[in-house]
């Protein structure tokens, strides 16, 4: 049988799907007859309370009163500030992302020793299994990255030989390991489909110890190994930004669920892999490029906020870009006034867009991030602020380091990796009951009656 025969989408399979749909869609009044928390948020958007944690905080509000009031949005790594930890190691002229790794899985600000410690043992796990290179990610390279990504995961399970022990110091030691090999599995992997699907040279080259994190993702991707100090310190500084983000985020959340269930430490983080691969949760920068290039070629003059104005309400009223009807970059589903992922990056973009000689669009992203708010407020019902979100920079920045597209979201899981261990350490210091939640049956019963008279 041919491919083509095997994965098509026949008359019969739509035909099937069509019966699927009809006796698989609930009434939507059901879901507030019985006050269902869909998506696990009420009619506010605020989450359901499903555990603890001292790992993040995410504030975007403040009781002043006894009423609870929108504030500027703040982010905590085990308490501390984020924006205090970014003018730190900006202050230091050093790598932060490193340093957020030790302060998330250990739960405190590493001392000197302790950040060379860090630096030391990713550096010495940053090497793949022999052969691991060539007969997993080279002979079959994958069109998505983060499908392979997730497969390679799951196949270095094979290659551990305590793979299925879950107590602390082999679970940590897993988890060091998989942060190391992030950057590594997926420059290889975007290599290889280069390579095997683009017709492209194949290089690969192997990471440096001594090197941070966000130096090395940029000496194994350039072809001449060259990048400049600001490159990586803005690539550093968006692997902080994106490290953690409370235990609800959705492949955060899917750590804890699979780990609650006992299983490997691979099967864990392949899991949160599916969860951040999705368009609503990890894919959202790509959006965001793609309806600025779209933008950028519908609009005459990045200056004229009449004209940018108008571009936005079309994006809205579903007629511009891809017709959804959503400005993408705007809006988080905790933040309302500012998100401070977003107001850290902004400062610093611009000095990276002087160097590559983009100061115009730069111009244009601030443009948009102010009269976005605006338009959205105009236009649509909202029951809180909106605000330009992390995405609505990284996307831009990304695109200025020249990563490719296919390397965004699994960026972001480079990043993220950090915020999975320290959830999936935290599980199981706290052992709970396996989680379970409820779902209520509404369909009516009815008899079951013979093959032969239906």
């Amino acid at each position: 049988m041919k491919n083509e025969e095997l994965y098509a989408i026949t008359p019969e399979l739509e035909e099937l799907s069509r019966i699927c749909e009809e006796n698989g869609k609930i009434e939507r009044e059901l879901y507030t007859k019985y006050d269902v928390k869909r998506g696990l948020r009420d009619i506010n958007g605020k989450g359901v309370l499903a555990g603890l944690t001292e790992i993040s905080e995410i504030c975007s509000k403040k009781v002043v009163n006894g009423v609870e009031e929108p504030c500027e949005g703040k982010l905590y790594y085990r308490g501390v500030d984020v924006e205090d930890i970014v003018k730190g190691f900006i202050h230091d002229d050093r790598f932060g992302f490193e340093e957020i790794v030790y302060l998330l899985i250990f739960g405190k600000l590493p001392n000197q020793k302790q950040f060379e410690q860090i630096k030391r043992l990713l550096g010495f796990y940053r090497e793949l299994p022999q052969f691991f290179t060539r007969d997993i990610i080279l002979k079959a390279p994958s069109t998505d990255m983060m499908n392979g990504l997730a497969r390679s995961v799951l196949t270095l399970y094979s290659y551990d030989p305590k793979a299925d022990d879950t107590s602390l110091p082999n679970v940590l030691r897993q988890c060091l390991q998989l942060i190391a090999l992030f950057p590594v599995l997926s420059v290889y992997g975007y290599q290889a489909y280069q390579h095997y699907h683009k017709d492209r040279s194949l290089i690969i080259h192997n990471p440096q110890p001594e090197l941070s994190t966000a130096e090395n993702i940029l000496y194994m991707l350039r072809p001449d190994l060259k990048y400049t100090k600001l490159e990586a310190k803005l690539l550093d500084m968006s692997l902080v930004l994106h490290a953690e983000h409370g235990g609800g985020n959705n492949s955060t959340f899917t750590t804890h669920v699979v780990t609650s269930s006992g299983t490997d430490t691979y099967s864990a983080i392949a899991a949160a892999l599916g969860s951040l691969k999705g368009p609503k949760h990890g894919g959202a920068n790509i959006k965001v490029v793609q309806m600025f290039d779209d933008m950028k070629h519908n609009i005459k003059d990045y200056s004229d906020e009449e004209e940018v104005r108008n571009y936005l309400v079309k994006l809205l009223h579903g007629e511009a870009f891809d017709n959804a009807g959503l400005i993408y970059g705007m809006g988080h589903a905790v933040y309302s006034i500012s998100d401070p992922r977003a107001r850290v990056f902004k400062s610093f973009v611009e000095k990276l867009s002087v160097e590559k000689g983009r100061l115009d669009e730069f111009r244009l992203y601030s443009l948009v991030e102010r009269l976005a708010p605006e338009v959205i407020a105009k236009e649509r019902r909202i029951y809180k602020g909106v605000s330009a979100n992390v995405d609505f920079y990284s996307g831009f920045v990304y695109s200025m380091l020249d990563l490719p597209k296919k390397l965004f979201t699994p960026i972001f899981a480079i990043a993220r990796i950090a915020g999975w261990s320290a959830h999936r350490m935290e599980e199981l210091v706290n052992p709970s009951k396996i989680i379970r939640p409820a779902y209520m049956n509404v369909h009516e019963k009815i008899p079951y009656i013979d093959i032969n008279d239906r």
